[in-house]
């Protein structure tokens, strides 16, 4: 039967020769799919560039649908996902210029929680004279009663794992 190629972008595959991968590869269907696999990947900006220069489709303003779909010449945004849009790239470009200017990373960034980290661990090696206490285990909130959980889920037990005096690893 010979070999086949597979085009991700179109979900198909075909006998794979010269001639059959030029034509598919050059054909609308395989440039529409493409492109828009890589439109999901495109920043607020362009998005937002393109959709205002786009005149708005009659069709889906009226009905809510358009048989063109995606590859509709016109915009199936409404003012509303407009202005979110805008929001959202108003927002990137704050914070890129903050970023810039060297301000302050708001909380909840891994630089803050590096921070956090790095003053725990000095001052747990200040205090390493004194005997350290591990922390009691705890579930995370929300898991099921204690006694549903599989063994691998249990917490050990207070001492430890037992060990088998003729158990042999390997």
């Amino acid at each position: 039967m010979g070999k086949r190629y597979f085009c991700d972008y179109c979900d198909r595959s075909f006998q794979d020769n010269l001639h059959n991968r030029k034509k598919h590869l050059n054909g609308v269907q395989h440039l529409r799919a493409k492109r828009v696999w890589y439109d999901l990947f495109r920043d607020a900006a362009a998005i937002l560039q393109e959709e205002q220069t786009k005149k708005p489709c009659r069709k889906f303003l009226q009905t809510g649908q358009c048989d063109f779909g995606s590859n509709c010449r016109f915009s199936h945004m409404t003012e509303q996902d407009l202005e979110k849009l805008s929001a959202q790239v108003q927002g990137e470009q704050r914070s890129k210029e903050l970023r810039q200017e060297g301000a302050d990373v708001p909380p909840g960034t891994i630089e803050d929680w590096l921070e956090k980290r790095a003053k725990r661990l000095s001052a747990a090696q200040s205090n390493s004279a004194l005997p350290e206490k591990p922390a009691p285990f705890q579930y995370p909130p929300g898991w099921p009663p204690v006694q549903d959980l599989p063994p691998s889920l249990q917490a050990p037990p207070p001492g430890g794992w037992p060990v088998h005096p003729n158990l042999q690893w390997g």
